[in-house]
């Protein structure tokens, strides 16, 4: 949605519309599912002889329209069903680096749900279709990332599909396009204790561990998964707000959490008519990033993340200090941190 669809209070000024798109970025909560363009998935639809709700791109586009978070699933599901061949995942990859580019997304953290593909096609062909994704996405567009292979709560009960997504994290690392671990899903009726031993054994293996929580699950749920799970941030994170004294635990710690304006409001997590609770978070202290999630679903991309808190208050500076939070908290090694954030400092918005 365009910033002016939710709840805002001004029209940002062009100079700074222009200042937050030219800002070097980084993004450390999208799913590659979620962020392949309808153009994409409708054109691997009709290669892989999938059948869609609709015959036209126009329709298709239009389709992404959700009444709440379980229907985004539904849809969400439909189109990784077009997802079936080694050219599809490669595809899917320099199509989201070449939008990262354009955003001038210099570095990113892309998450990806092996068990809803390895029914299909063997890990090792995925990994490396992927891998060959990002060789040629960094060669064509100059940017980079790395994957966060995550397990969906609710596909992934048992052990052994659990396992099965840790080694596929673990063989991504050794590949070089992997860092971690993740959880994502469904959040209420699936306690993290069904996943405690995965996430303590990835820590083991050295992998960076995240989770969702706190997006449709109140704090209740939040608490858990960081008590069980132990992550090193959380994805939405919302959630946590009910309980100051775990909003004052997360403050204390400074646990990044990875908000995602936009697709709170078209999964209707937060009302159209309100404004977004980052601005509560910021204030309390939170250490809190800026992300889109979904950005094609959504229609919807990190710029327009930015443009949509810039209508609703937040200026340059806080922006800003929101994106460096984002490179602060990302799983990059040290040393190319450090080079970034150096460069960082010479950005000149008015340039």
């Amino acid at each position: 949605m365009r910033y002016d669809e939710v709840y805002h209070q001004s029209t940002p000024s062009e100079e700074l519309v222009r200042q937050l798109q030219a800002m070097p970025k980084a993004e450390i909560h999208v799913h590659l599912e979620g962020s392949t363009s309808p153009e994409l998935i409708f054109r691997m639809a009709h290669r892989n002889k999938i059948p869609l709700p609709v015959t036209t791109i126009e329709e298709w586009k239009t389709f992404y329209a959700f009444r709440d978070f379980n229907h985004f699933i539904e849809i969400y599901m439909l189109t990784v069903s077009c997802m079936l061949t080694p050219q599809d995942f490669t595809e899917m990859v320099v199509d989201f680096m070449a939008r990262q580019s354009a955003q001038n997304i210099r570095y990113s953290e892309v998450f990806f749900s092996p068990a809803l593909h390895t029914h299909r096609l063997p890990s090792g062909v995925i990994l490396h279709a992927l891998a060959e994704g990002v060789r040629l996405g960094k060669e064509q567009h100059g940017v980079d990332i790395t994957f966060l292979p995550d397990i969906s709560r609710q596909n992934c009960i048992e052990k052994d599909p659990q396992r099965e997504v840790l080694e596929f994290a673990l063989a991504a690392r050794d590949l070089g396009i992997g860092s971690g671990l993740s959880i994502a899903g469904m959040e209420i009726g699936y306690p993290s204790n069904l996943f405690k031993d995965v996430f303590d054994e990835a820590r083991r293996q050295g992998l960076h561990v995240v989770a969702h929580a706190g997006e449709t699950g109140d704090h209740r749920i939040v608490r858990d998964v960081l008590q069980v799970l132990q992550p090193e941030r959380i994805g939405h994170g919302m959630g946590a707000l009910g309980d100051p004294q775990l909003v004052a635990e997360l403050c204390r710690r400074q646990i990044p959490i990875e908000v995602s304006p936009q697709s709170n409001y078209c999964t209707r997590v937060i009302p159209l008519d309100q404004p977004h609770p980052i601005r509560r978070m910021v204030d309390l202290g939170l250490n809190v990033t800026v992300n889109s999630d979904d950005p094609p679903m959504f229609s919807t991309d990190l710029n327009n993340e930015y443009v949509t808190l810039a209508a609703q208050g937040f200026s340059f500076e806080e922006l800003w200090k929101l994106n460096c939070n984002g490179l602060l908290a990302s799983f990059l090694e040290s040393d190319r941190k450090g080079r970034m954030l150096l460069e960082w400092e010479n950005f000149q918005p008015n340039n």
